[in-house]
């Protein structure tokens, strides 16, 4: 997060990078699309229900799981192989993040926790807390250059006071900048993408930008693939203005496309109250 400086609000600064207002804009209004939806106001638990499992299959694609919907909603036993079992933790972090709102802007590292232990609760002694010096990070889809254990130490301890601090950046800028530094710093041995991935749901959720959870970024950063996902985190890792804007901009493409994932479900349900 260099190009904030040393600013007072680090993450505001990043808010009025060129290009980042109009991506904020943007995302504003395909939520209030969604949110203004009369389906919305009859049946707003099915459209978050169903934005949940969406959003999992997307993060778990994301994690080199790439799952048929139907697949993803007709199994029940995720026990089996790999693939199996980074769509059960997918599965798993979704349900979780909404438990965990209350805790977020006072304790965010003891959630980054939590979600942890839920996504590799197979690991015993190393869940539910940062990876230690020379600790292997099983993350082969991010191959990008992993910072020591110290350096991760202290970075995530920026960033949670950063959100424990408040300011008055933008959800979106937020969401991406949790995002962003979770994947660069892969503070855990482990599902260190699919952390991340709901660590950026959680901020949108308790930012009051998608209370209802219902704009899914998972499904937006699944659709635009995992090669541009990648170059836009490089952008975020530049620490460059046209970088950093880069990537806010990609998380905001990617929570329009989750909140047009949404309209479709919510279309679909009209088609057939009608």
């Amino acid at each position: 997060m260099s190009t904030a400086g040393a600013t007072a609000d680090p993450l505001a600064a990043l808010g009025a990078l060129p290009g980042v207002a109009d991506s904020v804009e943007s995302v504003r209004k395909s939520v209030d699309r969604v949110y203004g939806h009369r389906i919305m106001r009859r049946r707003s638990n099915a459209i978050t229900s169903e934005a949940a499992l969406r959003g999992a299959r997307g993060s778990a694609a994301l994690a080199g799981a790439d799952w048929a919907l139907e697949e993803v909603r007709r199994r029940t036993d995720f026990s089996g192989d790999d693939e199996a079992r980074t769509v059960g933790a997918a599965l798993r972090l979704t349900a979780e993040a909404g438990q965990l709102l209350s805790i977020w802007r006072q304790s965010p590292l003891r959630v980054l926790a939590r979600l942890h232990l839920v996504a590799a609760a197979d690991q015993a002694d190393q869940v539910g807390r940062p990876r230690q010096e020379g600790e292997p990070v099983d993350e082969p889809l991010v191959g990008l250059p992993l910072p020591s254990a110290a350096e991760a130490h202290g970075r995530l301890e920026g960033l949670a006071g950063l959100i424990i601090a408040g300011g008055s950046a933008p959800a979106l800028v937020t969401a991406a900048v949790v995002h962003g530094e979770l994947l660069a710093l892969r503070p855990f041995t482990s599902h260190n993408g699919l952390v991340a991935r709901t660590a950026e749901r959680i901020v949108l959720i308790g930012s009051g930008l998608d209370p209802k959870s219902v704009c899914a970024a998972e499904v937006g950063h699944a659709e635009l693939g995992r090669e541009a996902y990648l170059d836009a985190l490089d952008g975020y890792l530049s620490g460059t203005a046209e970088g950093m804007a880069a990537w806010i901009a990609h998380c905001g493409r990617a929570v329009e496309l989750g909140a047009r994932e949404s309209m479709a479900v919510c279309e679909a349900l009209q088609r057939g109250a009608a």
